[in-house]
C-alpha cells in the first residue's frame, strides 16, 4: 500500500490530534468526531476510562464506515486524554469556574496525563495502547490562574490546560511523552500504526 493509496481516518476533531499527526507526515483522509458519553463510571481508573473512551471512539467510526467500499480499506484511528491527580479526575474544563478549581487542584503538585489510543484495522482487528505521563506545575498565583482562564486558552482542554500555549510555563517537571500531553503519543501511535502495516514513513518523502 503506498501513501497516496493509505486510507487514516481519525475519529476526533482536535486541531491538536490533527496537527501532531501531520507534524510525522500523516495526513488523515477524513475526520469524524464521534459523539459519546465520555461520563466516567463510578470508580473508574483514570486508565481504564481513557482506554475505554478510545475503543468507543474508534469503534463507533468503524461502525458508520463499514460497508462503504470506498473507506474498506481505511484505518480507524480513537484517542482520549485524561488528567487526573492521584485517581481524581480532572475532566474537561467548560465554565470558568471548573479551570479555576482544576488549576487551583494542579497547583504546586503531580498529576497524570493519560491517553488511550485505539487502531481498527481495515479487517477489523483492535489493537490499542495507553501512554501516561507525570507532569508537575510550579505553585500558581492567584493572579497567574485569573489571567491564565482570561487568555481561554483552558477551553474544552482535559485538565483545563494546553501544554502547547501559555500553561507550557507552568510545567516545573515532566516524565514521559510531551505529546501525550498535548494530546496524541506520537511514538506509541506510530509503532501501533507501523505494526498493523502502515507505511508511517511514506509521508516523510519530498515531492
Amino acid at each position: 500500500m503506498t501513501a497516496l493509496t493509505q486510507k487514516l481516518i481519525l475519529a476526533s476533531g482536535s486541531p491538536r490530534r490533527l496537527d501532531l499527526l501531520n507534524q510525522i507526515g500523516i495526513k488523515p483522509a477524513r475526520l469524524m468526531p464521534m459523539d459519546i458519553d465520555e461520563t466516567p463510571v463510578r470508580l473508574e481508573h483514570p486508565r481504564t476510562l481513557c482506554r475505554r473512551l478510545s475503543l468507543q471512539k474508534a469503534q463507533a467510526a468503524y461502525a458508520a464506515i463499514k460497508g462503504e467500499l470506498s473507506w474498506s480499506d481505511a484505518y480507524v484511528l480513537g484517542s482520549d486524554t485524561v488528567v487526573a491527580v492521584g485517581r481524581r479526575i480532572v475532566g474537561k474544563a467548560e465554565y470558568v469556574e471548573e479551570a479555576s478549581a482544576a488549576l487551583h487542584l494542579l497547583s504546586g503538585r503531580s498529576h497524570w496525563v493519560y491517553t488511550g489510543i485505539c487502531l481498527v484495522t481495515p479487517g477489523g482487528k483492535v489493537r490499542q495502547k495507553i501512554a501516561e505521563t507525570k507532569v508537575r506545575f510550579k505553585r500558581l498565583s492567584s493572579s497567574e490562574i485569573d489571567n491564565y482562564i482570561a487568555s481561554g486558552q483552558w477551553r474544552g482542554k482535559a485538565g483545563a490546560y494546553g501544554i502547547q500555549g501559555i500553561a507550557g510555563c507552568f510545567v516545573q517537571k515532566l516524565t514521559g511523552s510531551y505529546t501525550n500531553v498535548v494530546g496524541l503519543p506520537l511514538y506509541e501511535t506510530a509503532t501501533l500504526l507501523a505494526g498493523e502495516g502502515f507505511d508511517v514513513a511514506s509521508g516523510w518523502v519530498e515531492g
